[in-house]
Order: structure tokens, then sequence, then C-alpha cells
């Protein structure tokens, strides 16, 4: 089963192997996966970005 790690401990810097563009089409932020170029997920409010996740 899963626990909560030490309290202060989250992630530090960005998430490996993922970025985020802006579409302009729509103006959301759009996950992309570094590697294979996929689109993984958009943001459901505009303007706002992914947390923990590289701009490109």
């Amino acid at each position: 089963m899963a626990k909560n790690g030490p309290k202060g401990s989250g992630r530090k810097g960005t998430v490996a192997k993922r970025a985020q563009v802006l579409s302009g089409r729509n103006e959301r932020w759009t996950k992309v996966d570094a590697k294979t170029g996929k689109f993984m997920d958009q943001m459901s409010k505009k303007g706002r970005a992914f947390k923990g996740v590289k701009m490109k």
C-alpha cells in the first residue's frame, strides 16, 4: 500500500520526458511525450499550464 513520504520532500524539478506547448487554435496547454511526440493530455481551462512539466 502506498504511503505519504516525509513532509516537504515532493518532486524536485520537472517531470522527465514530458513537455507542454500552447495551442494557438484554442489557447490551451497540451502535454506532449518528448520521446515519441504524441499528445498526452490537454488542460480543460484556458490559460492554465500543467504543473511540473517544462515549457517547450
